[in-house]
């Protein structure tokens, strides 16, 4: 039997015992819901958290508290006699996730609020889908980190993951804890993520730690989580330190949008979690930094910084050719 996080595989054939799984929380006696899980190699989903236990209801809500369809995803709200009363001294959070249950003929009937994004599925099931905190916004695109987990964890070498927004610009990295000697690389592991779930759902950084954080009560710790750095980032290729002054302050203007301590000269700026709108904004640095006007579309087809480096290098010779003898001796003073 499992419980207490989020299960991630399917058991193999050869497992000589069924594997049931679990879900529920403290809050309504442990557990709510449950499931045999069956060996499913094509499996494309996270196991399911089964069917509501006897005595216990489950429902899936909009923000409204509305019932959605069979399929669409909502909030998972338990009902039935295993929920508690509320927290004890905390009437605010008790009002706020304990309610009343209007499907019930009970009078006083009451629904937890679980914070759980969940859908039915046709066959009565339930398919978990990660907490409604957790979901990520990028781009106006939603991702939900647990479907990017599920992919990540397939992977023979990977023991664990937790994928987290970073920074400012709400870039995807995925912090992961490897099971045996063989360590992928970041290519390797988009080109997983995307076999299966769409580009903009791939984490542009790849964090291997040793372990993962967790709370006292046994869950990842998010909050603690350490700043990727040119020592725990998994890459395409070796770090190749800028060498020029022009790759040296490519190298700056790019860590510090990018939110990074370092950037290699051989790195592809699009697969750091650049995009257009941020490509904008390197555009503009390099006009202040460097005097001359690259265009988007140089930086489309010249994304690391050794490349756009020679881009920029040709721009100001030519603009230093095209100039009179004062403007140049005015550029030296």
């Amino acid at each position: 039997m499992t419980g207490a996080d989020t299960l991630h595989r399917y058991p193999t054939s050869t497992l000589p015992f069924e594997l049931v799984n679990n879900y529920g929380p403290t809050e309504c006696t442990v557990v709510a819901t449950s499931g045999r899980v069956r060996p499913d190699i094509a499996a494309k989903g996270l196991p399911t958290i089964g069917r509501p236990i006897a005595n216990t209801s489950i429902y899936i809500l909009d923000e409204n508290l509305q019932q959605v369809p069979t399929g669409a995803e909502g909030e998972l709200c338990i009902g039935g006699v295993g929920v508690a009363r509320g927290y004890l001294n905390r009437q605010a959070l008790t009002s706020e996730k304990f309610i009343a249950d209007r499907f019930s003929l009970e009078p006083d009937a009451r629904l937890y609020r679980t914070g759980d994004l969940a859908r039915y599925l046709d066959n009565g099931e339930i398919a978990y889908r990660g907490r409604v905190d957790e979901q990520i916004k990028i781009l106006g695109y939603r991702i939900e980190p647990a479907e990017v987990e599920r992919v990540l964890n397939r992977h023979s070498a990977i023991e664990s993951s937790v994928v987290v927004a970073r920074g400012d610009e709400k870039r995807l990295a995925a912090y992961l804890v490897i099971s045996n000697g063989k360590i992928p690389t970041a290519l390797e592991l988009r080109r997983l993520v995307t076999s299966e779930l769409p580009e903009y759902m791939a984490p542009s950084i790849f964090v291997r730690l040793d372990k993962l954080p967790t709370t006292p009560n046994g869950k990842v710790d998010r909050t603690v989580l350490p700043e990727p750095d040119l020592d725990n980032t998994l890459r395409d290729e070796s770090f190749v330190a800028p060498r020029t002054t022009i790759e040296k302050r490519l190298g700056t203007t790019l860590s510090s949008l990018l939110n990074l301590n370092e950037v290699s000269i051989t790195d592809n700026f699009f697969l750091l979690g650049g995009h257009s709108l941020l490509g904008t904004q390197v555009i503009a640095r390099i006009r202040s930094t460097f005097g001359v006007d690259l265009t988007l579309r140089a930086l489309f087809e010249s994304p690391t910084i050794a490349e756009l480096s020679s881009e920029i290098e040709n721009l100001i010779i030519a603009r230093v050719e095209n100039m009179s003898e004062e403007e140049a001796l005015q550029l030296l003073a």
